[in-house]
Parts: C-alpha cells; structure tokens; sequence
C-alpha cells in the first residue's frame, strides 16, 4: 500500500526519515490493513496546519472494516451502531449543546478545522492497537509541536493522548487552550469526560479570540 505524503504537510521529517521503514512493515503485512491506504493521512489532508484551530487527539483506526476512514472517532456515515466512544461523545454533546450529528461522520469538522488525529494511523483488521509501535507516534509528536506557534484548543482525552501534551510547546503570544480529561471509552467515561462540557468550552475560547466557533452539530 503506497502511502503519499499528504502535501501541506510533507515537510515534517517523519515522512522522510520514519515513512519508508513504516511503508515497509505494512507492505510485509498478510492481514487486511485498515484503513484503505487511500484514507491513512485523511485528518491531514483535511486539515492542513494553517487552517487548524481544534486538535482532537484518538488512539487508534477503528479496527472492524468499514468503519474507519482515517478521522478519529469519526466513522463512514452508514455505520450503526455507532461505536462506543462514539456514542458516549454524543452524550456528552447532547448534553454540552442541546443536539448532535444524524451520523457518526465527522468531516464536516475537519471542514472546519478540527484534526481529528490518530496518534496510530492504521491497524490490522480485528487487531486493535496491533500498530501502536510501528513508529506512527513520532508524526504526533512533529504535528503537535508543529501546531504550537499559535494559540490552538487541544482536546486530550485519556492518558495515552495526555502523553503527547509535553510536545505542544507555549505559543509566541497568547495560551493554547487544553482540555484534558478521562477518555469517552465506556471503561473511563463516568471518570470526568461525561459533564466536562469540551465542545461549549472551545466555543468559548474561539469566541473569546475573536474566532468562529465550531458548528458541531449540523453537517
């Protein structure tokens, strides 16, 4: 499976110096790859780092087939039932905002900013969280320093993606805003991220630095 540095992006040295070996190992895999090669850097593609004013830090590609499409938490839209993370995000923005997506597609968020990133960007079928050490975490780490030259909001949920604040540096001028707080996994949610309000919260910030606030709710 070829991949193809997505452009606005291609300058990080991950895709010259952690690619090609990554490249490698996926084209030695037997097992069915998800997500279709075509859609493994679709959060970058997206979202390229000046229009990015949201980071939305996930784990991993879901592993049924079908349902990833290379956003984290977000799935194709004739997926149901929604995963469970997914539905407990749900929760919390019905919540937050009176209201949430008729499906579980989020990329109308990335439409508007939002990179909805996998520190894991593939996974074999059936195999969750088989990939985690193939090296994909060294892009997070160059994304996410890389987003630090202006006040962004970073929305952190669990300790795996609270792992990736250390490389989110001050900006220049103003404070990035950070949300961190349990992860939507039904085995965490009931510890801090139901009741933590992110979506309103972010709202807020933009607002407050003269920004557009996000549409969260209607494609």
């Amino acid at each position: 499976m070829p991949l193809t540095p997505p452009s606005d992006w291609a300058h990080l040295p991950f895709f010259t110096q952690d690619l090609p070996r990554i490249q490698h190992a996926l084209d030695a895999e037997d097992r069915v790859i998800l997500p279709p090669e075509d859609q493994v850097f679709a959060a970058l593609t997206a979202c390229a780092p000046d229009q990015t004013r949201v980071v939305i830090l996930g784990q991993d590609p879901y592993p049924t087939p079908g349902h990833a499409h290379g956003l984290s938490f977000s799935v194709a839209p004739d997926v149901r039932p929604l995963p469970r993370s997914l539905t407990n995000i749900y929760k919390e923005m019905q919540d937050d905002l009176g209201a949430i997506p008729e499906n579980g597609d989020l990329r109308f968020w990335a439409a508007q900013g939002v990179l909805l990133l996998n520190t894991a960007l593939t996974v074999p079928a059936g195999a969750a969280n088989a990939h985690k050490n193939l090296g994909w975490s060294k892009l997070t780490a160059q994304v996410m320093a890389s987003l630090s030259d202006r006040p962004r909001a970073f929305i952190l949920w669990g300790n795996h993606a609270q792992g990736f604040a250390k490389h989110i540096a001050p900006p220049a001028q103003g404070s990035h805003l950070m949300i961190e707080t349990a992860h939507p996994s039904p085995l965490s949610a009931r510890r801090g991220f139901f009741g933590s309000r992110p979506f309103s919260k972010v709202n807020a910030w933009l607002k407050a630095n003269g920004d557009t606030p996000i549409d969260w709710t209607t494609p």
